[in-house]
């Protein structure tokens, strides 16, 4: 059952990133990214880790997701004008990709015997312990990040808005 659930829901991971990237208005491409941070949910759900399945979902698909909604919206993003890519990125890019596959792919067939066979360790975080080391040891940057994302709206907002 969970191989299944895993099969599905990492295709339909992969079928968002690929609408997200093959839409061509910005508001479609934000639906296809809630779709992908949903999925990626569930797939930590599968994978046992609950507490960042939950936060994926909240934090992810719901504040940052809205704000990039948000941000679209106020600034009114035309249609986008098509070109044809550049000749360099495609003699980089394909073989690039050519040569992660085959790495990937090698990967997966020499470590193929040993799927499966991974163990918890003898220590398991808590929702505790995360929000000590969150709140405690990392408040700082925590904070940092909350005033960086306050002042990329402002300068949204700034930018977006019309001159008498």
């Amino acid at each position: 059952m969970h191989l299944a659930l895993f099969i599905i829901f990492g295709l339909l991971c992969l079928g968002g990133a690929l609408n997200l990237l093959l839409q061509r208005h910005p508001i479609n491409s934000a639906l296809s990214l809630i779709v992908v941070m949903s999925s990626l949910a569930v797939l930590y759900l599968l994978l046992g880790a609950e507490f960042l399945a939950l936060a994926q979902i909240i934090v992810y698909s719901g504040a940052i997701m809205v704000l990039f909604v948000f941000v679209i919206m106020l600034l009114n993003a035309g249609l986008e004008e098509k070109t044809h890519g550049s000749r360099a990125a495609y003699l980089a890019g394909i073989p690039g990709m050519l040569a992660l596959l085959g790495v990937l792919g090698g990967t997966f067939f020499t470590l193929r015997s040993s799927f499966g066979s991974a163990r918890l360790g003898a220590y398991l975080a808590t929702t505790h312990d995360l929000a000590q080391v969150l709140f405690r040891n990392l408040l700082l940057p925590f904070e940092v990040t909350s005033i960086l994302i306050l002042v990329a709206i402002l300068g949204a907002v700034v930018l977006a808005r019309k001159e008498h």
